[in-house]
């Protein structure tokens, strides 16, 4: 072996040394990559550009197309600061090419007038457009080409996502000087997979990632190492799934008991062809002589639960018990009073167990169930307390199960020796995400909903024109409907969060990263630190202002259970007419008298969730109405909203979300697996996740403890991708 040859092993191991150890990371240096999520060597060949500048397909200034993005190299004529408002500095640069000149305007930039000089060769891209005579571009992105560098024309120069402290050019740097210290390192990649897709190896898709020679060199690098998160994804999900069930005796169901076809036949009635499949999917799931891990995807109104109750009944046939947990107490309830009564028909014995039960009751629920006399528990995060111990658990269900840890689901499916998992869930996933998320279960789908539901419409309203949405809501309410509001509670910090993400937009020239930052409300959890005060104020300027004859009442969150279900009760039973409420109200409330909704700041939100929101009305026999309020003046933010106007379809519009948000933001705020998934886009790489699926399958049904020494390093490299993830999804 060439001694001069880099250690190959060394070289690996650094990836999981300090960033610090990377030549030029001095301690301030570090702390600006930490602000970026940037602790290791392998986060920092790991922090991928957000785009390119090609300037191999530049134009000028006489050439480019107004209305087009494009990129357009030029010197620095004139650079100026304007304050054309007190707290609005706005950088002017004259910029020219020889075929003429390019007017460029960068909004609060001023640290542009100490980085650019006049004379500076300097390329930009961004929107081209026409005004006062001149063609200009507002907030492009800005490289300098000429300012050491090093860089020369006809490179690709990518654009790094960067800090204050540490500007585009130096992450570039860095990032270069952790590939030195990486050169050589190991791939992970068995041979015959590389060979396969005919990938780059792993060393060489760094490289061409980061500093590509072509745009098409780029796309390849990215090829290479989205197939190798996705790998290492399936990997990891479907090892989770093996180690629960390892050592341990599968439960083989009974799926034709008198309890099962009782159950059924006490059914109103009669399933749709969709919750039929879905139904047979699950039995066959549960009769398996493995243990079971399925995955019941229903959009809103699709009829899940009662799909699902066809496998407690299963597990009462088979001299089990089943435990159904679900996120909210009003849900829990809800499922007692709807499933109840078709479980005494079945002769299958149930209780309902919440954090609000009282002692004596609690006490002598769990001695039922722990005597093997209660057939079906269901609750909320109270079935997870350790004096919960059921005689004998054979199946576990859990509804809106993302809304639930890791943690949380394995305490649950700890309370059975190797129960089957059955896990629901109202978010629309498309098969591709699916699988990215949920590598080790199986998955039925349920897309239409059952009974032909009333009508419901949506309309996309700026907030000067909100007074039509009340307007609306005071005519529903004197037709003796009722109405929600939608109070997302950021009020107080709105203007901050807006800020924030408008400060970082303008710092990367991007109005797409000003629009998902902003996105940051998907369940209650994301309202921790907000001001309840807001919400508090909007309830009662509603009922001082607008809906004087009306009684209006607030639901959020952080109010006591006891609470929340004597709010909840008030507007079931119509004695509330007006309920303002956050997202709490998104699963488990059934009133089919509420046909208008109005959701404020909709902008917030990401599409799944306002689908899910807006399924509250229109479920009796009345038409529903949901008006959506945004304050948005982004054009990328009002077309994404315009989407629910036009389509009722949760799948497709959770496929359109997807397409439009970033890579890192694709899986959600608490998809925790996502921090290691940086390049996958699941409406893009649909394909490469079913390959990346059955090839992981294959491996593991070969290998499967990848202890072969082939597959060592893939074992390692699998395990050292989500060590810091937290928690990641799967079963």
């Amino acid at each position: 072996m060439n001694s001069d040859a880099p250690d190959r092993l060394a070289a690996t191991l650094a990836l999981d040394e300090s960033v610090g150890r990377v030549r030029l990371v001095s301690p301030a240096r570090a702390r600006a990559l930490e602000a970026l999520g940037v602790r290791t060597v392998r986060d920092l060949v790991t922090h991928f550009p957000r785009r390119y500048i090609d300037l191999s397909r530049r134009e000028t200034v006489a050439s480019a197309v107004i209305g087009e993005q494009c990129t357009i190299e030029g010197s620095v004529h004139e650079i100026k600061l304007k304050r054309p408002k007190p707290k609005l500095p706005l950088v002017e640069i004259t910029l020219v090419d020889g075929t003429g000149t390019l007017m460029v305007t960068a909004f609060r930039q001023p640290w542009l007038m100490d980085q650019l000089k006049a004379g500076m060769r300097v390329a930009v891209a961004g929107k081209l457009e026409f005004n006062y005579g001149f063609k200009r571009m507002t907030n492009p992105f800005i490289e300098a080409i000429d300012g050491g560098d090093g860089q020369a024309a006809g490179m690709v120069i990518p654009v790094h996502p960067a800090t204050e402290k540490l500007s585009c050019a130096w992450v570039r740097r860095l990032v270069g000087n952790g590939l030195i210290h990486v050169a050589g390192l190991y791939d992970p990649l068995p041979l015959e997979l590389r060979a396969k897709y005919r990938l780059m190896s792993r060393g060489a898709a760094l490289s061409a990632i980061h500093f590509p020679r072509s745009m098409d060199e780029a796309a390849e690098a990215r090829r290479r190492l989205v197939y190798e998160e996705l790998l290492f994804l399936e990997l990891m999900l479907m090892e989770e799934g093996r180690a629960r069930a390892e050592g341990r005796e599968p439960v083989r169901h009974v799926t034709d008991g008198p309890h099962l076809a009782a159950f059924a036949a006490a059914l109103p009635y009669e399933l749709t062809g969709e919750q039929q499949a879905a139904r047979d999917d699950i039995l066959a799931a549960l009769a398996a002589p493995s243990t079971a891990n399925h995955l019941l995807l229903g959009d809103v109104g699709t009829g899940k639960t009662v799909v699902a109750a066809h496998a407690l009944a299963a597990a009462a046939d088979s001299g089990g018990q089943a435990l159904l947990m679900a996120p909210t107490e009003v849900l829990a309830r809800q499922h007692g009073q709807n499933l109840g009564p078709l479980f005494d028909a079945a002769g299958v014995t149930w209780e309902v167990l919440t954090g609000s039960t009282p002692a004596a009751e609690r006490e002598a629920v769990l001695a039922r169930v722990a005597g093997g006399t209660v057939d079906v528990l269901i609750g909320t995060h109270a079935l997870l307390e350790d004096d919960v111990r059921p005689a004998r658990c054979t199946l576990v269900v859990i509804d809106e199960q993302q809304r639930f840890g890791v943690d949380q689901r394995a305490k649950l499916l700890a309370k059975g020796d190797a129960p089957d998992a059955l896990y629901l869930t109202a978010t629309p996933i498309p098969r591709s995400l699916a699988l990215a998320l949920f590598g080790n279960l199986t998955l039925s789908y349920i897309k239409h909903r059952p009974h032909d539901t009333s009508a419901r419409t949506t309309k996309v309203l700026s907030k000067q024109d909100r007074g039509r949405a009340y307007d609306a809501a005071l005519a529903a309410l004197a037709r003796g409907e009722q109405v929600y509001v939608v109070c997302p509670l950021v009020g107080a910090s709105a203007e901050d969060r807006d800020a924030k993400a408008g400060k970082r937009a303008s710092r990367e020239g991007d109005e797409d990263e000003y629009v998902y930052a902003a996105i940051s409300i998907e369940d209650d959890a994301d309202l921790d630190g907000d001001n309840v005060a807001a919400a508090e104020r909007e309830a009662a300027f509603l009922q001082q202002k607008t809906f004087v004859d009306y009684r209006v009442e607030l639901l959020h969150g952080r109010l006591p259970s006891a609470e929340k279900q004597d709010v909840m009760q008030r507007f079931r039973a119509g004695e509330t007419q007006v309920l303002v409420a956050t997202t709490v109200i998104e699963v488990g409330v059934d009133v089919p008298n509420a046909t208008v909704m109005i959701v404020e700041d909709a902008d917030r939100f990401g599409l799944s969730q306002l689908h899910q929101l807006r399924g509250r009305v229109g479920r009796g026999d009345k038409p529903g109405e949901v008006y959506l309020v945004s304050a948005s003046k982004t054009d990328a933010a009002l077309r994404r909203l315009a989407a629910m106007e036009t389509t009722d379809d949760g799948y497709e519009l959770a496929a359109y979300d997807l397409s439009l948000r970033r890579e890192g933001d694709i899986l959600g705020n608490r998809q925790h697996g996502a921090s290691a998934l940086k390049l996958v886009n699941v409406v893009r790489d649909g394909k490469v996740i079913e390959a990346a699926h059955a090839d992981a399958r294959a491996l593991l049904e070969e290998d499967p403890r990848l202890e072969a020494p082939a597959h060592r390093a893939l074992a390692r490299e699998a395990r050292l991708a989500f060590k810091r993830a937290g928690e990641v999804q799967g079963g």
